[in-house]
């Protein structure tokens, strides 16, 4: 009998997930209680589900990847609490009940999960830091809950913590109340549902600040404590492209608040979570750094997701454009404001280059094809929102755009809604937009070009050819043409450039750094004068190029730049160090410390940049040690996957040395 019910539990379970669950049961809120062991990463606690039956049905399921769970209880419909019968299948928790149409219920139970992804346990600076990312990593891993993103739902979550940490998840914090022995019980609430993907937490010691958007929407940045000057840079512009968005996209914001924090080795850039935006921390920045590499992109590309992913969700892959290809566009229009129409016309021929060289590779895909690559999704789906733009007019896109999100807001959507909003606001037909954009795999080049020859600034652009006009390109850089111009002039005769090229910009300036690697003698003076400027690329490029072509002054220039980190993978500094250790008359007492330095930047508790860039210069220099090869060996499993594939490319490359395949081998017994 135990076999047959076992049979008939298996054919329910393939029929219903085939039929879809969300036909069935639609469930309307999560409640988490739960705790975090860092020592040895794991999470648990109490879960509370309410949900309502569509169709009456007698088993649904809640996935929960290899947790344990017990205590399952079932509040009946006269408000008694029963226990559950219930199965643990290692990914889903599957509730047996005579549940009824129309009937609201709620279950409880008990878990705990040490998950293998998508709840990351780091170590920052020998101190703990936990977060989530539940995007292509599955929230059920670390959380029980509805991987469907079809089904959106409310969650609450209140986590107890020591006290000198910070806890920061969905929604707003309702309460922070001190418990016995140094702990806290945090309390957060959400309003609106969401997707599970985009339920998140993050836990590490942060400090914040917080301002108010221009509707009243607070606006929390979080940073590291010892990063409070790096805070406003970092953040920088944020209420402005807040303000924006709001206003170009015609729909209010739609969540409580909006929270940011970086941490430590996040597998991407950042991540949309519904009101709590998780970064890299790589991208937390001095106001030199700022210059270069900054966060902003990254900035308004999660915080147009807001509306476009997390207000309305692509009902599956087929539709991905619909969330990326709007991010990216509505934060190329959300920077635009910040730094004009130029800025905006190169990001879009940056991106058309990219699209180009795809299509050159022979890898160009549909934007309806769920298995097209980022720079498809994201930027094919900003230039066709770009194009469809100019086809309709503004008011009739801006409408068109409204009114999707006010029919479709906290619910799923396919492309065809979208459209149909663009034909009722426009009154075209766009079929034709559709299947050139959309359905065709090609990228349509001559419509891409007629589009950015609009701009004054791309045609000044396109007309740049050193080849073929080589003395009216000197002549442009001392001219009131475009930076990006004259930038374009000297990647193509970097050669030939004279003193009046270094009186421009800083840009223009870093451009003389990257592409002027043989420097004439009459411009040394003004060669060395990049060593000054703001701009850890500009001083990294000067640094070697000078080092190289002038080596009597090897310990000027280091003496100089002693004292210089650069961004958060150290880009001056290791360079210094390497450099330093090719100069044999500096600082010759103190080379076995500057090879110390350049190791500990290897090993495991710095982010995976900087150890990234460390053993690249370990390998240049042939000077790896046991401390980090071992380092290296560990990287392998490392959870972000650029660091795990770089780390074993590497090993491939070092085991081809005997010494250090030596030393591999021994760590690998």
């Amino acid at each position: 009998m135990k076999h047959l019910f076992y049979l008939i539990f298996l054919f329910f379970s393939f029929a219903l997930v085939s039929a879809q669950q969300t036909d069935y049961v639609d469930f309307k809120s999560a409640n988490g209680l739960l705790g975090v062991r860092f020592e040895s990463s794991e999470i648990g606690g109490q879960v509370w589900y309410e949900f309502e039956v569509l169709k009456s049905v007698d088993s649904i399921f809640i996935n929960a990847v290899n947790m344990k769970i017990d205590a399952v209880t079932i509040r009946e419909v006269d408000g008694s609490i029963t226990e559950l019968d219930y199965n643990n299948d290692g990914k889903k928790l599957w509730l047996n009940y005579d549940f009824k149409e129309g009937l609201a219920y709620k279950v409880h139970f008990n878990y705990k999960a040490k998950p293998k992804r998508a709840l990351y346990f780091v170590e920052r600076e020998s101190e703990a830091q936990v977060w989530s990312q539940g995007q292509g990593q599955g929230t059920s891993h670390w959380f029980p809950s509805i991987d469907d993103v079809n089904d959106k739902l409310v969650f609450n979550l209140s986590v107890t913590l020591p006290k000198e940490y910070t806890f920061i998840t969905n929604g707003k914090e309702t309460a922070s109340i001190p418990l016995p022995d140094n702990y806290v019980k945090w309390h957060y609430n959400m309003q609106k549902p969401m997707s599970s993907y985009l339920f998140a937490l993050a836990i590490g010691k942060y400090d914040k600040t917080t301002e108010m958007s221009k509707s009243g929407i607070p606006l929390e940045y979080y940073y590291y404590p010892e990063d409070s000057l790096k805070a406003e840079p970092t953040y920088r512009h944020t209420k402005q492209l807040f303000d924006f968005l709001e206003e170009e996209i015609g729909f209010p914001y739609p969540w409580q608040n909006y929270k940011q924090v970086p941490v430590k080795d996040f597998l991407y850039s950042g991540m949309e979570n519904t009101s709590l935006t998780i970064f890299s921390d790589g991208f937390v920045t001095d106001s030199i750094a700022f210059i270069d590499k900054n966060y902003i992109t990254v900035n308004a590309h999660e915080l147009a997701h807001q509306w476009f992913g997390d207000l309305v969700t692509a009902t599956s892959g087929e539709h991905h454009w619909l969330q990326e290809g709007f991010a990216t566009y509505y934060a190329m229009l959300a920077e635009r404001a910040i730094f004009g129409d130029n800025h905006y016309y190169w990001q879009l021929f940056k991106n058309a280059q990219e699209l180009i060289a795809q299509e050159a590779e022979g890898q160009s895909t549909s934007l309806l094809d769920l298995k097209s690559s980022s720079v498809t999704f994201y930027k094919k789906g900003a230039w066709a929102l770009h194009i469809l733009r100019e086809k309709v007019g503004d008011s009739a896109f801006k409408s068109a755009v409204t009114a999707y999100l006010e029919k479709y807001q906290f619910d799923t959507v396919k492309t065809s809604d979208f459209i149909s909003e663009i034909e009722i606001a426009s009154g075209q037909d766009v079929s034709n937009f559709v299947k050139e954009w959309l359905v065709e795999t090609s990228f349509p080049e001559d419509a891409v070009v007629k589009s950015l020859k609009q701009s004054q600034f791309m045609q000044e652009c396109f007309s740049i050819n050193c080849e073929v006009f080589e003395a009216k390109c000197l002549d442009y850089l001392v001219s009131d043409v475009s930076d990006a111009a004259k930038i374009k002039v000297i990647s193509q005769v970097a050669d030939k450039i004279d003193a009046g090229a270094f009186q421009n910009g800083i840009k223009v300036r870093q451009a003389i750094a990257k592409y002027v690697d043989k420097i004439p003698t009459e411009l040394k003076f003004q060669y060395e004068s990049l060593l000054e400027d703001a701009s850890y690329v500009t001083i990294e490029n000067a640094l070697y190029h000078l080092w190289v072509n002038f080596p009597l002054d090897r310990v000027k220039y280091l003496q100089k730049t002693k004292d210089i980190r650069g961004f958060n993978d150290y880009n001056v500094r290791l360079l210094w160090l390497a450099l330093h250790l090719n100069t044999v008359e500096y600082q010759s007492e103190k080379k076995e410390e500057v090879l110390d330095e350049l190791i500990r930047y290897s090993l495991a508790d710095r982010h995976f940049e900087l150890r990234m860039n460390a053993f690249a210069y370990l390998k240049l220099l042939d000077a790896f040690d046991e401390a980090s090869i071992k380092s290296l060996l560990e990287a392998v499993s490392h959870h972000n996957w650029r660091f795990s594939k770089y780390a074993k490319e590497l090993i491939s490359e070092l085991e081809q040395v005997e010494s250090y395949k030596q030393i591999i081998n021994k760590f690998k017994q």
